[in-house]
């Protein structure tokens, strides 16, 4: 297997130390190059090559934005991990690195020096896997899978957790007191399950959205090319922190031809209007003879998530039954695979994300190996797919 390359480029020199550290102990990827501005980061990428660049916003002599453009005016698509402070304090500029090709963000925990990086590790180990081993693979290398990854991390957090329990320092959060260690095996395919619905597909009068990791670009590329006479109503679950999804969905709404907004606890849901769930807010759909509406609620996470694509997958299957279309997109884990299998069974019309395009095939893999899944659809066709469906069963 091929190790996953990273640079980090981050004006401070503990945080540099820091975050190669988080990289460093995970085998099957390393920190290749560090860079203290953007300008010097530039110079480094043709020598070391990496898969993927972890990149602060707030940097001398050439800031994390500016290092985008420049990035994209090189015609570079080496995914772009933002790990800042400035994305705590100003959503928009993390967004805007969005708009500019960055693939993800992470905040850094308690401003933009901080010791306590054990609060984001797994979510760095996850992107780096995820968008660097995307890309490794797209230029021919052959690193482990995503999945490898969370294992080893499950492992680290296992073993601190026993020494804590034998009075030992811990070098750790405690995280996985249940997690057995086990050695890493490959998962192996299987053949789909079959669901047999309780009733035909009918009309489609809502469609609910699921995604997670490889998600904000996704659904710039889905939304962007959206038939412009969609009519049907759309709600989104994108695993993403608080504080940034507003500002999410106005970048969305800014590129997508219908109007994207985030909900609201009692919006009534309208026809040709993408909801887009708020961070830390599971959303669902509520009927009343007055109408649909949509409810948020802080009910516990799912599958650790809050918002869960399984809440609101669950609802719209005992809300709409046979008049739905469930989509499951590139994400970790399988949060909406159990759901959408459960609309399937309603007689819900189903889409699931290929392997392929997936920057993670967890999600849509779970939900297709369960038999939720209809049909699988590469992302440059996912829009045209929904677009055609939701036409056809208006």
């Amino acid at each position: 297997m091929d190790d996953i390359s990273v640079l980090v480029c981050d004006d401070s020199a503990l945080m540099r130390n820091l975050i190669s550290r988080i990289v460093n102990e995970n085998q099957g990827m390393h920190v290749v190059a560090t860079a203290m501005n953007g300008k010097f980061a530039l110079e480094k990428i043709p020598l070391v090559k990496p898969d993927v660049i972890v990149l602060d916003i707030e940097m001398p002599v050439m800031n994390g934005v500016e290092f985008l453009r420049e990035r994209k005016a090189r015609k570079w698509d080496i995914p772009v991990i933002i790990l800042s402070s400035v994305a705590t304090e100003g959503a928009a500029v993390t967004i805007q690195c969005l708009e500019l090709g960055a693939s993800d963000f992470i905040t850094k925990p308690g401003g933009s020096i901080s010791m306590d990086l054990s609060t984001v590790s797994d979510d760095l180990t996850e992107m780096v896997s995820s968008y660097g081993g995307a890309y490794a693979r797209l230029i021919g290398k052959h690193p482990n899978d995503p999945e490898f990854f969370v294992h080893q991390s499950k492992m680290r957090d296992a073993e601190r957790f026993v020494a804590q329990k034998k009075g030992e320092p811990a070098a750790g959060p405690e995280k996985v007191e249940t997690f057995v260690p086990t050695l890493w095996t490959q998962p192996q395919k299987k053949e789909p399950a079959i669901i047999t619905p309780v009733r035909e597909g009918g009309r489609i009068e809502i469609v609910a959205l699921g995604i997670s990791t490889g998600g904000p670009n996704a659904l710039r590329d889905v939304f962007k090319m959206i038939d412009p006479h969609f009519k049907q109503p759309i709600l989104v679950v994108q695993h993403m922190p608080a504080g940034f999804t507003a500002e999410f969905a106005n970048s969305l709404d800014r590129i997508c031809p219908l109007t994207v907004t985030e909900a609201k606890d009692g919006d009534t849901v309208e026809d040709a209007h993408i909801y887009i769930a708020p961070g830390n807010y599971h959303i669902y759909v509520e009927r009343k003879v007055s109408g649909v509406f949509v409810r948020l609620s802080q009910d516990p996470p799912r599958n650790g998530h809050r918002p869960s694509a399984d809440y609101l997958f669950e609802s719209v299957a005992k809300n709409y039954q046979n008049h739905a279309l469930g989509v499951i997109m590139t994400g970790m884990g399988r949060d909406g695979a159990g759901e959408l299998a459960e609309m399937r069974k309603q007689g819900a019309w189903t889409l699931g994300q290929d392997e392929a395009s997936s920057i993670v095939y967890g999600m849509p893999k779970v939900a297709w190996e369960l038999g939720a899944v209809q049909k699988q659809v590469p992302l440059m066709q996912m829009a045209d797919a929904i677009s055609a469906l939701a036409r056809e069963h208006l």
